[in-house]
């Protein structure tokens, strides 16, 4: 979609879907000017198998642009203050977000500290989002250190957005607590278009799904940030994925990563941006572009992203009021490559890892274990026969509401009890309260959890990452033996 800047605040209902979006520009007195954005006129051609196509550079013939650039390009350009910018080129941005939690903050803490001093304020306390996620649920005098480090370093600097936990019996008499950062970030409104969000994990790439620039960096560079509100960032290129077709009802957003990642290897988009466009993506929930961009990075990918649209703004409405400008590719954008997918063609997939640990698809299914590689994907059917272990359905990647409802509805299909352990860990609070309160369909009005306990599985544990990056041994669900794992993550626990 071809596109000079847009604006829009998170009440703006009159948005329409992006196919048939419109540029509202603000004027001094708050008054709109509507015009039309051109739509493509690029035919499309579908295949299973992706193409990759190289795009010419070409230069913009109207306005002051001189050069047409994608959605990362302008973003990275606006956050920089630069009219102009191209791949590979070293900018500073403004940071508009900056997220840490347990894990990552006080190495972060640390380093503010020793470099602007003991007593510097952070550059904005009201930009600076602290989520403890990781090791929560322990007895671990060293894990709940961390957390108390963050306690303290929020009440001194009076940071306002500080999700703080402090009665571990009981996760619900916590307030503020939330879970996974990734969700919660999404989920209290941190996430908006055309912004610059910056964390201390890997899996901060999630938050492109709203149409911003989200990438992980070190306990350095946040250390940096906090101080200065700026980061010096290298431009990416762009790799474009264009995803057309209905979805069949059996594949979730975790298949088509998968697909990608398959094709294009762990390393194919090795400092690249990924945008993610096309029919398909434009007819996904916000949590399923999550965890599309959610694995990004398992490619080695800067970041992903998906244009905002009618789906993203409607979800914003009621989670923030801070006013948001989302930007679009422009119609002659030079993409690295191009690939395209007709996702109608597409099966279940699951991916192999070792460490007598399975990494798959929210969709029940199984698979072995050699050679150890996200992008040694194998399709469901294909894995049937694999003795399993256990079954972990959480993480950021996979512990969303819709992954429970998707996994419920597998449980209700069937009829069956487990034959293995199975645990259950929420992403955050609110996905833990939906687990129990939300009827899944088709099921007669029962909830996930009702579904869940008829087929043996564990009772929902406290909202967290759970044993996703393993942790001390008496976090929950924790392998502490050898052994093989069906896991809805996206890395190896």
């Amino acid at each position: 979609m071809a596109s000079s800047a847009i604006y829009a605040t998170p009440t703006s209902s009159f948005i329409a879907n992006q196919k048939d979006l419109c540029c509202y520009a603000f004027s001094s007195k708050s008054q709109f000017s509507i015009h039309k954005c051109k739509k493509s006129a690029i035919p499309i051609k579908i295949m299973l198998v992706m193409t990759p196509q190289q795009s010419e550079c070409r230069s913009a013939t109207t306005g002051s642009v001189k050069t047409a650039l994608t959605l990362t390009e302008k973003i990275m350009a606006r956050a920089s203050e630069k009219p102009q910018l191209s791949p590979g080129e070293n900018v500073w941005v403004n940071v508009d977000i900056l997220m840490t939690h347990d894990v990552g903050g006080p190495g972060s803490i640390g380093i503010f500290k020793k470099e602007f001093g003991e007593n510097a304020k952070v550059w904005n306390r009201e930009k600076l989002v602290i989520i403890p996620d990781h090791y929560i649920f322990t007895s671990d005098e060293r894990a709940n250190r961390n957390v108390d480090i963050l306690r303290d370093f929020c009440t001194e600097k009076n940071i306002k957005y500080f999700y703080d936990i402090k009665d571990l019996s009981n996760f619900k008499v916590n307030p503020d607590y939330k879970g996974v950062c990734h969700i919660a970030l999404a989920q209290e409104g941190h996430c908006r278009p055309g912004e610059v969000l910056l964390g201390t994990d890997s899996h901060t790439c999630t938050a492109g799904a709203f149409g911003q620039f989200a990438t992980g960096i070190g306990h350095t560079d946040a250390g940096f940030v906090m101080g200065t509100g700026k980061l010096l960032l290298k431009v990416p290129p762009t790799l474009r994925f264009v995803m057309e077709g209905e979805m069949p009802d059996y594949l979730l957003a975790k298949d088509l990563i998968l697909q990608i990642i398959g094709e294009i290897s762990v390393s194919g988009a090795t400092y690249k941006a990924m945008e993610f466009t096309g029919s398909t993506v434009e007819s996904l929930t916000m949590e399923e572009r999550m965890t599309l961009c959610n694995m990004v990075v398992e490619a080695g990918g800067k970041n992903g992203v998906v244009p905002a649209d009618s789906t993203t703004f409607k979800y914003l409405e009621d989670k923030t009021s801070v006013g948001y400008e989302p930007v679009y590719s422009d119609e002659k954008a030079s993409f690295l490559s191009e690939h395209r997918f007709d996702v109608s063609k597409l099966e279940p997939l699951v991916a192999k890892v070792v460490c007598n640990l399975l990494i798959a698809t929210s969709n029940v299914s199984i698979c072995t274990l050699q050679p150890h590689s996200p992008d040694n994907r194998a399709l469901a059917r294909e894995c049937k026969d694999v003795k399993i272990d256990r079954v972990y359905i959480g993480s950021c990647t996979g512990g969303k509401t819709v992954d429970f409802l998707a996994a419920a509805k597998v449980f209700q299909a069937s009829g069956k009890k487990v034959k293995v352990p199975t645990f259950l860990v929420p992403a955050t609070q609110k996905v833990w309260m939906d687990v129990y309160t939300l009827p899944v369909p088709g099921s007669g009005g029962k909830t996930c959890s009702q579904i869940f306990e008829e087929a043996g599985c564990d009772t929902p544990a406290s909202p967290s990452c759970g044993a996703c990056l393993g942790g001390p041994k008496d976090i929950y669900a924790r392998m502490n033996e050898p052994m093989a794992c069906f896991f809805s993550s996206a890395e190896n626990p």
